[in-house]
């Protein structure tokens, strides 16, 4: 499927984004139960308000539906890394190419928003996203750790940008 991605507006498209993370990480973790939007809701706009560097790229499908998106905070450390937070795909549509587009897309945006380095944490259960990342040219940085709250082992990916 083809999609266009694009910076989404002030609290544009917070909801969208949310409701594709549940239903993301319910399929995912195989969970029956998807995450209410009032518990979805904050993490995205935590990371999105958190800075006024941060960023929301959305994927829109021919239809204009938002289909995929990457949620975006600059490092405490040096602001000049970009951390994305969040990535996903709306599970329907796993599989037709939305992820590949975004990962296309995110180093143009965050050369462009002026980052030098991005990085993510992925949970090294997750062969779909891993296998993803490092077909993009994401390579894995430092040694996997057990997430703080759910003890699965993440990994953290860095790639270097490009200036634009």
């Amino acid at each position: 499927m083809k999609v266009r991605i694009r910076v989404a507006g002030h609290r544009e498209h917070f909801d969208d984004a949310a409701a594709i993370w549940a239903a993301a990480t319910a399929a995912r973790d195989g969970d029956t139960e998807v995450a209410p939007l009032s518990l979805a809701r904050p993490v995205i706009e935590r990371v999105i308000e958190g800075s006024p560097r941060s960023l929301l790229l959305v994927a829109l499908d021919p239809g204009d539906r938002v289909v995929g998106f990457a949620a975006v905070e600059p490092t405490p450390a040096d602001g000049s890394t970009a951390d994305v937070r969040y990535l996903a795909v709306h599970p329907r549509s796993w599989g037709s190419g939305v992820g590949r587009q975004l990962m296309l897309a995110l180093p143009v945006h965050l050369s462009a928003a002026g980052f030098t380095h991005g990085e993510l944490d992925v949970y090294l259960d997750n062969p779909r996203a891993v296998d993803l990342y490092e077909r993009h040219g994401w390579l894995p940085c430092g040694d996997p750790t057990p997430h703080p709250r759910s003890g699965r082992l993440e990994q953290r990916f860095r790639l270097e940008l490009h200036p634009a």
